[in-house]
């Protein structure tokens, strides 16, 4: 049995492939350690790890001098904190997912000569991993294409992005089959800033799309609760079924089932519409740090997968045409859903674990001979 401490900021994107190799690694019958910030208590409730720990951190910022000297000390005090627990904690390597509470704990483990991984989600190599990068052994990419990756000369492995098992369970699901009587599955979902845009801009396009259209279209769409009333509203004029949550925990299963999606263009929401198939016309989110988002949904663009909406220039009128445009013509959205298919990496997990045992080996070895 080996240790890993896994080392994550504290928000869903990097999270979730942090959960989903800490459910491989026990499956494997390792110890997972997780390293954080105090964002965890909203969504690491459930870590599979026998231990959480919070370090402090801080996001650098050279704008603000004042800003700039108390995250300085701040990161340093992380680092010495984190330099303590690993100690106690003497983990055969580390594996980090960016965000810059990964930082401390990944430069102490640096210190200790503890052997790392770093793992990026995005298209595009987040600040912090980029930061990070020369104190890794090995960089894990979603994409063979990931901007600022080239730079870098550390080794380099496509892994994919590792998805939830309840996402693996069902990524087999066929395509659904779409004549020209059926109904039309469509999903919407983004966050809280895409389900406000998606509430002001969806209902309105697909009010203005033909009408032996709508009567066929079956809507699922996650929605603010203070915006539910209106976008029921706004539906029932059209007379479209549609079903309205503030929160579908079922959603991945409803992706399944779904012959379009429209959503923003996360790490997390590509990594599951290319694990399960899915065409969509992704809107990124605009301002975007780096434009992660953007560069993610030019991945899927590129090979035929999705469509990308710039939200500054969506209207209704656009939206509504494109929607027509795609929903009557079956053989685009299946090639489309096939090109998704071709890109997803429904076994990164299983990589991912099999890097991190592999150099746990390997920094055991090297331990051995230096001792």
């Amino acid at each position: 049995m080996k240790t890993f401490v896994l080392m994550a900021g504290g928000t869903g994107g990097h999270l979730f492939p942090a959960m989903a190799l800490a459910q491989e690694l026990g499956r494997r019958g390792h110890a997972v350690v997780l390293m954080t910030d105090h964002r965890v208590a909203n969504y690491g409730a459930d870590f599979p790890a026998k231990e959480i720990h919070v370090v402090p951190a801080a996001t650098p910022s050279l704008s603000n001098p004042i800003k700039f000297v108390t995250g300085g000390f701040k990161i340093v005090g992380g680092i010495a904190v984190a330099f303590g627990k690993l100690g106690k904690i003497r983990p055969d390597a580390v594996i980090g997912f960016g965000g810059y509470p990964t930082f401390p704990p990944f430069v102490a483990a640096s210190l200790r000569g503890i052997p790392g991984i770093l793992h990026e989600q995005n298209a595009v190599l987040g600040r912090a991993n980029r930061a990070l990068s020369r104190f890794a052994d090995i960089l894990a990419m979603s994409f063979p294409q990931t901007k600022f990756a080239d730079a870098l000369t550390l080794e380099k492995r496509v892994t994919g992005n590792p998805v939830r098992d309840r996402v693996r369970a069902i990524a087999r699901t066929p395509y659904p089959a779409l004549d020209e009587q059926g109904p039309l599955r469509l999903v919407i979902f983004g966050g809280s800033q895409g389900a406000r845009a998606f509430a002001d801009l969806v209902p309105p396009a697909i009010a203005l799309m033909p009408e032996e259209i709508r009567h066929r279209l079956q809507v699922v769409q996650q929605c603010r609760a203070e915006d539910l009333d209106r976008v029921t509203e706004a539906y029932r004029l059209a007379k479209v079924n549609v079903e309205l949550a503030a929160f579908f925990d079922d959603l991945p299963e409803r992706m399944a089932r779904a012959h379009l999606v429209i959503g923003r263009s996360g790490a997390s929401t590509i990594t599951e519409l290319c694990v399960l198939g899915r065409p969509a016309i992704l809107v990124p989110l605009p301002g975007a740090i780096d434009a992660d988002q953007k560069n993610n949904a030019m991945v899927m663009e590129a090979v035929g997968a999705g469509w990308i909406a710039e939200q500054a220039t969506l209207t209704p009128y656009s939206l509504g045409t494109r929607l027509t445009t795609l929903l009557t013509d079956p053989d685009a959205l299946r090639t489309a859903a096939n090109a998704a298919r071709a890109l997803g990496q429904p076994l990164a997990v299983e990589k991912l674990a099999d890097l991190a045992e592999m150099l746990a080996g390997k920094g055991t070895t090297e331990m051995e001979h230096t001792s």
